[in-house]
């Protein structure tokens, strides 16, 4: 898929951003990475927490390439099939991953709980936090006026 399909199919929307709008996700984004490190929490809560601060990470590569994900269903999974066209194709080690585990927070999130362990949950914590130095390194070398 390419941005003049996704635009074609609704799924995404021309957007321009702003440094404020993207401060504003980076504080959620630091937020959710903070709560999901909170041992005390059940792995399921740090896991969902963890896997939105990384939903946030694409949403802000989605924006410095001009574009909003519609809000409509499937938008998660939308928003990492246009982090990897944002971000390039190395991004896909991420972005992959965090589409598996957008089915299993969907499960803890509306149908079950008790699902994620808490080596998932860590895992999850670490490669939200990675996913976001990356994201930023990339806006750095292609957005700086963004950084």
């Amino acid at each position: 898929m390419n941005w003049k399909e996704l635009l074609a199919k609704g799924e995404v929307k021309v957007h321009q951003t702003s440094k404020q709008e993207l401060e504003n996700i980076r504080k959620l984004i630091a937020r959710d990475l903070a709560d999901a490190s909170v041992m005390a929490l059940s792995a399921d809560r740090r896991f969902a927490t963890a896997y939105n601060a990384a939903l946030q990470a694409g949403t802000i590569s989605i924006a410095c390439s001009g574009y909003r994900v519609s809000a409509r269903a499937g938008h998660h999974a939308v928003t990492f099939e246009a982090a990897t066209l944002a971000l390039g194709p190395a991004s896909a080690r991420f972005t992959n991953y965090f589409e598996a585990c957008r089915r299993k927070r969907n499960t803890i999130d509306y149908q079950n709980s008790s699902v994620a362990t808490v080596t998932e949950a860590n895992e999850l914590v670490l490669k939200a936090k990675e996913f976001h130095i990356f994201v930023e390194a990339w806006i750095a070398a292609n957005h700086a006026m963004l950084a």
